[in-house]
């Protein structure tokens, strides 16, 4: 699947889904422009990036925009718990 598909296919999702806030879309955009070319590959995210390019000042907000996703199953995300470690996140199809 091509990676423009990827992006229309969530937004026409996303646009049925009462339960997502603009920051679950934004955060997932944030996500989608880090991804790799390959839908469903695990990549290495970095919290702070992706604060600022969604536009999130909270880090509750993160978490609850990162949970809500998994929830939804738009993304399997894996967090790592070492302060130095960068969790790992894939874009389900």
């Amino acid at each position: 699947m091509k990676l423009a598909q990827q992006a229309d296919r969530f937004l026409q999702k996303a646009a049925n889904d009462d339960r997502l806030l603009p920051s679950h879309i934004s955060l997932y955009m944030a996500m989608f422009y880090y991804s790799p070319d390959k839908p469903g590959d695990h990549f290495q995210v970095n919290r702070k990036k992706l604060m600022r390019f969604s536009r999130i000042k909270s880090i509750a907000t993160y978490h609850k925009c990162i949970k809500g996703l998994v929830a939804r199953g738009y993304i399997d995300y894996q967090p790592s718990y070492d302060p130095n470690g960068a969790s790992s996140v894939a874009l389900l199809k």
